[in-house]
């Protein structure tokens, strides 16, 4: 431990017992927190999100502000920080009024800070009794993160930054007398560092110590950037977690070195997406700052302007729980914040992370013959009921009839779910024995067929029967098999009962997936539901990353 001088020492232990006052009068007070997890699904294969309330104590809470400097070497990384700031200081304030304790870790800064009272504070803290032998060092990967791949290549260090106004603020940088690689020199003024109360550290050490002479259960990191600082820090989420902390990511406080010019193309935000994503699975649970500061809102940038899509994946026979992330990570990472909703393995009429429905701005529907509890399916009717868009493949025709089979006691069906959002009518299919071919119907446009070939091609599976259509109904494909004159409706927009936009195709069985034209099929009714532009081509990952170096070579 540092030597302290004794008039720093008397100070320190005079403000300690102040902040131990203070925290003891919010004794009674209680953190109700819902934690979001990915939990994976008993075959192994897939993860779901699940939510679980837990009520903290905030005397055993702390919030570690992981690396908020006052400059960085990245200059979209500077206005990131910049937006997220000021929400950011409204939560340590709430949570500090509320007895949690802060402690400011703003990495190769102590200099700026050393007769600080927060930072006097932290070195006068007797190292603890028993310390985690790692605990002063950086941590690169929990065994549990060797399950997956990471998810995104960060290998150029993630500057995302137009390379003209990165070479600018470079300079302007040096000409401040500062290293354009490592400017920063302590954290931003705009998070406020109480003197009375809050702690300043770097140190590993320091940081356990604190927590240990002060009770900390639970931790909730925040800051910069999660994908490096946050999560490798000797006092950041991969530490905290694998030494027995409860230790939560507050997800929306936070930002990533991500380049979307590197693999796997999409956008920023996709980026941090794809992070938090995988905390959830291998490392801890995240929350947002609306919990703490009760207003239940989730911070976004203002330059994430994705839409919400929730893809909702129940059935058996298709394998759409594999095909449509599959397909989500391959076309839909640049414009679309996507979230998947999966049927429980073990009781095939509950989903599992059902409540992301509700924040949907785009719903894709895989169901098959399934009777939700009831405030499940409510969600999805009020989807449905305040005109938001909705897309449905294969099995969606009869996602909620289950051929008058005994509904069970708090559950719900919805037989007219096929009439009233996607105006068919299926009533069986053709034989799985019999080749199906489909193609745009005569006279047929919209912008969905945007660069589809008119051309006739195979399908995966059988031919559904789901003539007629409603009145409100576009065909844009028919299908037909060997030996029957008659064609059906294979895919058509409608006008929901309650005036939204709908799209439905009887395709989507694993083979079609495989088919570059139900590929750009799908990708152009999700577009065109979202109100989104319609791509001219379906784009490979070299067509993605030349789509980003064009508008990052823009100023």
């Amino acid at each position: 431990m540092n030597a302290v001088p004794h008039s720093r020492l008397v100070c320190a232990m005079a403000l300690l017992i102040g902040a131990l006052s203070s925290a003891s009068a919010h004794a009674e007070e209680t953190l109700d927190l819902t934690l979001r997890s990915q939990e994976q699904l008993h075959d192994g294969g897939r993860y779901h999100a699940q939510w679980h309330q837990e009520s903290w104590k905030p005397a055993e809470t702390a919030i570690i502000v992981c690396d908020m400097w006052d400059a960085h070497h990245c200059l979209n990384a500077v206005k990131r920080g910049a937006e997220l700031t000021p929400r950011m200081n409204e939560v340590l304030k709430k949570a500090r009024d509320q007895g949690v304790l802060i402690i400011h870790s703003p990495s190769g800064c102590m200099a700026a800070y050393k007769d600080h009272p927060a930072r006097i504070r932290a070195m006068a803290v007797t190292k603890a009794a028993s310390v985690p032998k790692e605990i002063a060092n950086w941590c690169h990967w929990l065994p549990d993160e060797e399950k997956d791949k990471y998810p995104i290549d960060q290998s150029n260090g993630g500057e995302d930054d137009n390379p003209i106004e990165h070479a600018e603020w470079a300079k302007k940088l040096e000409s401040q007398g500062l290293n354009p690689r490592a400017p920063w020199k302590k954290q931003t003024d705009g998070l406020t560092i109480d003197s009375a109360k809050d702690y300043i550290t770097d140190s590993g050490t320091e940081v356990w110590s604190i927590q240990e002479q002060h009770g900390i259960k639970n931790v909730i990191l925040l800051g910069v950037h999660t994908n490096m600082c946050v999560l490798g820090r000797p006092f950041g989420l991969r530490r905290m977690a694998e030494n027995g902390r409860n230790v939560v990511l507050m997800r929306d406080m936070t930002d990533t070195m991500y380049d979307p010019r590197q693999s796997p193309y999409v956008s920023h935000f996709t980026g941090t997406d794809l992070i938090v994503n995988h905390i959830e699975k291998h490392v801890c649970p995240t929350i947002t700052s609306g919990q703490i500061l009760g207003d239940g809102k989730e911070f976004r940038f203002a330059g994430d302007d994705r839409k919400n899509m929730v893809i909702v994946s129940a059935e058996n026979e298709y394998q759409s729980d594999e095909t449509l992330p599959a397909f989500a990570k391959q076309f839909l990472g640049q414009d679309f914040r996507v979230s998947y909703v999966f049927a429980d393995d073990k009781d095939r009429d509950q989903l599992q992370g059902w409540q992301a429905i509700q924040d949907a701005d785009v719903l894709l529907i895989s169901v098959r013959r399934r009777a939700l509890p009831e405030e499940q399916l409510a969600a999805i009717r009020a989807h449905v009921e305040a005109s938001k868009p909705i897309v449905g493949i294969r099995t969606a025709s009869h996602a909620f009839d289950i051929h008058n089979a005994k509904v069970a006691e708090g559950h719900a069906v919805w037989p007219e779910f096929d009439a009233d959002v996607w105006g068919g009518s299926y009533h069986n299919h053709h034989s799985n024995k019999t080749q199906a071919y489909a193609k745009v119907a005569d006279g047929a446009k919209h912008p969905i067929l945007t660069g589809i070939d008119h051309k006739e091609f195979p399908t995966g599976g059988s031919l559904y029967k789901t003539s007629p259509l409603g009145k409100n109904t576009t065909l844009l494909l028919t299908g037909r098999i060997d030996g029957l004159e008659e064609v059906e409706p294979v895919a058509w927009t409608n006008t929901t009962t309650s005036g939204g936009k709908a799209f439905y195709t009887s395709l989507g069985h694993r083979d079609d997936f495989a088919n570059p034209a139900f590929q750009k099929l799908l990708v152009d009714a999700i577009y065109w539901a979202a109100g989104q532009q319609v791509p001219s081509k379906l784009l490979s990952g070299e067509d993605r990353a030349k789509i980003w170096q064009a508008k990052y070579a823009q100023k």
